[in-house]
């Protein structure tokens, strides 16, 4: 597999990103339901194109990240938050998670970001241990916030200083 180059999504790469999305579902990491059709659009007012950045290789998109602030609060508009990531089953292993990540990194550095936080399942191993490796801290836990699968889980909140 070709090194993936990091872009800012385009409003073309909507059916592309919405097929990911929908391919990487798991309760591993999505406590929304499985999507079914009729399917929403993948960019909305919420959700537009200049605030994911995707991986692309060979012509395909591989994986995704959408970064945004957590709140509309002038008091936090020094916060961006990972609100959403995906890397196809086929590029797991690869390093294109990792290249994502630290593009967003740089990229809330651009925008003039001080922290940059995210959220995952405590379940989440691999996703954590990624996290951790590039700077990432516990910083909260909700535990058994969510019932996934039969089990409850927690919510790990996690963040770094830029």
């Amino acid at each position: 597999m070709p090194e993936p180059s990091i872009r800012t999504a385009q409003a073309d790469d909507e059916e592309e990103l919405a097929a990911l999305d929908r391919t990487t579902w798991s309760t591993l990491h999505a406590v929304t339901p499985r999507p079914r059709p009729p399917y929403p659009p993948f960019f909305d007012d919420r959700h537009r194109p200049e605030d994911f950045l995707v991986a692309e290789a060979g012509g395909r998109l591989l994986g995704y990240l959408r970064l945004a602030r957590p709140t509309p609060l002038a008091a936090n508009a020094h916060v961006l938050q990972i609100q959403g990531f995906a890397v196809a089953d086929e590029a797991r292993g690869r390093g294109v998670g990792r290249a994502l990540l630290r593009a967003a990194v740089d990229r809330a550095r651009e925008r003039g970001a001080r922290r940059l936080t995210l959220r995952v399942l405590g379940h989440n191993t691999p996703a954590r241990v990624l996290y951790e490796s590039e700077g990432f801290a516990v910083e909260g836990v909700l535990p058994g916030e969510f019932f996934l699968d039969g089990r409850y889980v927690d919510d790990v909140c996690m963040g770094r200083s830029l």
